[in-house]
């Protein structure tokens, strides 16, 4: 017994993850396509207005049908006393005495027909204390509804009235519905008894055949407005597919123009939409490789006359005490720092223009991580102290090992901890490292001025400045996190920023281990612990994008 419930339970588990698998596909369907809605919204109006009219027809066929029933139903009953009074009207009192006579009558009356079709009869003496009357058939006398009777016992001669019971019968012969007619002729009352069988026959055929008119409807409306919206949606489909082929960079994609109506000037207006984007886009790759290449010239062209630049400043500087002047000496020193700034530009600008043009390389091998963090930050300690940062270094015990280019990530980590220890006001600067089976990750913290609502997605932006009233000391270019993140996305990684005013900033670099792999995830948290009150400020900025 356990088993069978255990088997109906997982029929009816199954079942029901059936039905909404295919519900929510319906659901689905219905909200990506223009034509199912159109065809269901049609279904449904369709089927209530069928329906409406369906039952009001309906309604006016049964009053039209019983209508007809009724009158041709007085008709009869208007013969009937005229039989009744022909008769019975010379000798009533020898009738009631003489049951046979009342029981002839009846069986005449019965005999009839007329256009009213088959009947029971029913006559009865009301001066008759003891005698009910007759009826044929076996007719019931109690289906004469009592309120009748007495609305004709109470009624003057000639009077007529009907109204609706059941027809019962002595015997076996089931009961019915029927039409009940009644009139009264001197101390006479005659009621004709109409089985209405044939009427309930004939509203059921009908409201069979308007049922199935009304379906054989709906399906037929539900097909022309499938038809009619189909003209409609696969030129929008088309054009949206058209739409999605030129994002995807096929230019060349353009409609069929068929006719002269308002879907033939949407493809033409959709062709020449596609054509205007491919001549701009075109211009624009023509100025975009004009504008590499011209950077790319002009860093190269400006390496000959900054080597001439340098060695003169070399003398110069290393001759600025032999200078009479304090002055001279102060301008050698300067001079010397901005061509090291001047010679750091002009290497960042063809970092940027190789990148623009897809000729970066990656000259990946297996390095510790652990090890490039301690290099870098050897280098920049000099700087910290000066600004009063402590770097802290936050290391595993196991070695970090992932296939990356040594120059482009001691670069990007270089970036981050100098901008660090730029932004840091003189707090600690801590530097992580984990790594987990598929990733390997660096998170530099500080606790400085932070990023304000927006800046997040700002910071990667070349030239871009937090405060550009701000003085920079370390003479950097404004272009280091672009090319930061240009060097993660070469490897298939993750260069991430986290900030908040007043409470400091992290970012956090994501390698994959193996060159080239998909990363799915970081072994260190984007808000660094503790700053969970604070609301985090996102810039995500994933390879691709």
């Amino acid at each position: 017994m356990t088993r069978a419930k255990r088997l109906v339970r997982c029929g009816l588990v199954t079942l029901q993850r059936v039905v909404r698998g295919t519900a929510s596909r319906a659901y689905m369907r219905w909200r990506r396509s223009i034509q199912v809605r159109v065809v269901t919204s049609t279904l449904f109006i369709s089927a209530i207005v069928v329906a409406i009219l369906g039952a009001f027809l309906m309604q006016q066929v049964s009053s039209a049908l019983m209508d007809g029933k009724v009158k041709a139903a007085r008709l009869q009953l208007d013969e009937g006393l005229a039989q009744v009074q022909r008769d019975l009207g010379n000798n009533s009192s020898s009738a009631s005495e003489d049951g046979s006579q009342l029981n002839a009558v009846v069986n005449r009356l019965k005999a009839r027909s007329g256009p009213s079709g088959l009947y029971e009869v029913y006559i009865r003496d009301t001066t008759a204390e003891y005698f009910d009357g007759y009826a044929t058939n076996e007719l019931r006398k109690e289906s004469v509804p009592k309120r009748l009777r007495e609305e004709m016992k109470h009624a003057p001669g000639g009077a007529r009235a009907y109204t609706y019971g059941k027809l019962t019968y002595v015997g076996g012969h089931p009961s019915e519905r029927g039409l009940i007619v009644g009139g009264k002729s001197g101390q006479f009352e005659l009621y004709y008894l109409f089985p209405l069988e044939q009427e309930q026959k004939t509203l059921t055929n009908v409201s069979r055949s308007m049922v199935g008119v009304g379906v054989v409807l709906v399906l037929l409306l539900a097909a022309i407005a499938s038809l009619v919206t189909r003209q409609v949606v696969i030129p929008v489909r088309l054009a949206a597919q058209g739409a999605q082929r030129l994002a995807a960079g096929r230019l060349e994609e353009r409609m069929r123009v068929r006719g002269e109506d308002d879907l033939a000037r949407l493809a033409r207006s959709f062709n020449d939409m596609a054509a205007n984007l491919q001549e701009k886009i075109g211009e624009l790759e023509d100025l975009s490789q004009l504008q590499r290449q011209f950077v790319s010239d002009v860093s190269h062209e400006l390496r000959t006359p900054l080597t001439t630049i340098r060695i003169a400043a070399d003398m110069l500087y290393e001759n600025r005490d032999t200078f009479d002047d304090p002055a001279v000496g102060r301008s050698a020193e300067l001079l010397q720092s901005q061509l090291e700034r001047f010679e750091s530009l002009l290497a960042d600008l063809l970092e940027i223009s190789r990148h623009d043009a897809g000729a970066a390389t990656l000259d990946a091998e297996s390095l510790d991580m652990r090890d490039l963090v301690l290099r870098v930050v050897g280098d920049i300690q000099g700087l910290a102290e000066r600004k009063g940062s402590k770097v802290v270094l936050q290391l595993p015990g196991e070695p970090c090992m992932a296939e990356v280019d040594r120059r482009r990530v001691e670069r990007i980590l270089r970036n981050l901890v100098v901008n660090a220890v730029e932004h840091g006001e003189g707090e600690d600067i801590v530097v992580s490292v984990a790594a987990d089976r598929d990733a390997v990750a660096v998170s530099v913290r500080d606790h400085g001025v932070g990023l304000k609502p927006g800046e997040g997605q700002m910071v990667f932006d070349r030239f871009w400045r937090a405060d550009p009233a701000r003085a920079r000391t370390t003479g950097g270019t404004g272009l280091g996190l672009s090319i930061s993140r240009e060097d993660a996305q070469l490897h298939g990684g993750w260069l991430q920023a986290w900030g908040e005013p007043g409470v400091g900033s992290q970012f956090r670099l994501s390698l994959p281990r193996v060159a080239g792999a998909e990363l799915r995830g970081s072994p260190l948290p984007l808000v660094p612990p503790g700053a969970g009150d604070a609301r985090p400020l996102f810039a995500e900025l994933e390879a691709g994008d």
